[in-house]
């Protein structure tokens, strides 16, 4: 394993290998962690313990990566006072819903200063607030970043060439991190705009549940490209009232993962917009799923988010309406194409 030589990242000055603590054993986190050890010593944590123990035997997260096999220096376990309390850095990899509880029961154990990495493409639906605001309510002078962008955990640990972008208004942190989640096959940049790629990794996911809609219901390529055009300019309006960068929805965290979600079946969202448009109801989805769809627990909470900044998002409204069984997929597309005539621009 490669040493480092003495740097400082946060507050601390480090002058071993860096230590990532990744907190979360779904797809994506497992996926992370097997990324991060192969360039530094990482420990991935497991809410269950039977599953730490089968990942840590076989080499595989049979219950939401199976066939893919982790990187074989990958520690693995279900104490998460030791997982987090040597970290140089944490990741955390929880969904939305449990993220603050998560960070609350770690932030007694972590060590001062040490930046914390948010995977969570969701929001807290009482506060409303983006994963870093959380991180900073329960971890507060501890740097935060997010990791985003166009990443399917499948095609990611099978190898394909893909991008992610690191966000953090630190750049000594941000070119350490991007080292660390580098490899041959993904290549990681950084970006300053730590809101305006929260946002935009929340609002994909509501977009793709509308995508996914369209095709369930028989639609093609023009439908699905209407929607993501108009999705991407959803996602713009709030993420600039919001303080962020035009240019962030231009890119990775952007039309990149927007792209991405709205057009795999292996998207979550997309497959509960699938089915809601094949007429199956929400709770039917849900109840047939292990894994979470951020996107219907954030479409409530990304609605109430574009009224308290007086953006207006149609698509949105209407997954909402849907979601919450107010109306029929069909019946939310005729109301999406009947709307008032307008420009395009502005």
């Amino acid at each position: 394993m490669r040493v480092l030589q003495p740097y400082t990242i946060g507050c601390v000055t480090v002058s071993k290998s860096i230590r990532v603590a990744v907190i979360g054993a779904g797809s994506w986190g497992t996926t992370v962690a097997s990324l991060a050890a192969a360039n530094t010593s990482t420990v991935l944590w497991a809410r269950r313990p039977e599953l730490a123990e089968s990942i840590n035997r076989t080499r595989i997260n049979a219950d939401y990566l199976a066939g893919s096999t982790v990187s074989t220096s990958l520690e693995v376990t279900s104490d998460l006072a030791s997982a987090v309390s040597g970290a140089d850095v944490v990741v955390m990899a929880v969904p939305s819903h449990g993220f603050r509880e998560v960070v609350a029961e770690a932030a007694g154990h972590v060590r001062p200063w040490v930046p914390i990495v948010s995977l969570s493409k969701g929001l807290e639906r009482s506060s409303l607030k983006r994963m870093s605001e959380v991180i900073a309510d329960e971890l507060p002078g501890h740097p935060v970043a997010v990791l985003t962008g166009p990443n399917l955990a499948r095609e990611v640990m099978e190898g394909q060439p893909a991008a992610a972008v690191v966000a953090i208004d630190d750049r000594v942190i941000a070119d350490e991190l991007q080292r660390i989640f580098s490899r041959p096959t993904l290549r990681v940049y950084t970006n300053p705009d730590v809101v305006g790629c929260e946002v935009a990794g929340v609002v994909k996911n509501v977009i793709a549940i509308a995508s996914g809609m369209a095709s369930g219901m028989g639609f093609g390529d023009n439908t699905r490209a209407t929607l993501m055009t108009r999705g991407l300019a959803e996602m713009s309006r709030l993420g600039l009232a919001m303080g962020g960068d035009g240019l962030t929805f231009a890119g990775l965290a952007g039309m990149g993962d927007l792209i991405a979600t709205c057009s795999s079946s292996q998207s979550r969202n997309n497959t509960v917009g699938r089915r809601l448009g094949a007429g199956e109801s929400i709770n039917e989805i849900l109840a047939s799923m292990n894994m979470v769809a951020e996107g219907v627990k954030s479409s409530p909470a990304v609605l109430d988010l574009a009224r308290r900044h007086g953006v207006e998002m149609p698509i949105t409204e209407q997954v909402v309406s849907v979601c919450q069984n107010q109306r029929g997929a069909a019946e939310a597309v005729a109301l999406l194409m009947q709307r008032r005539r307008r420009s395009e621009i502005g």
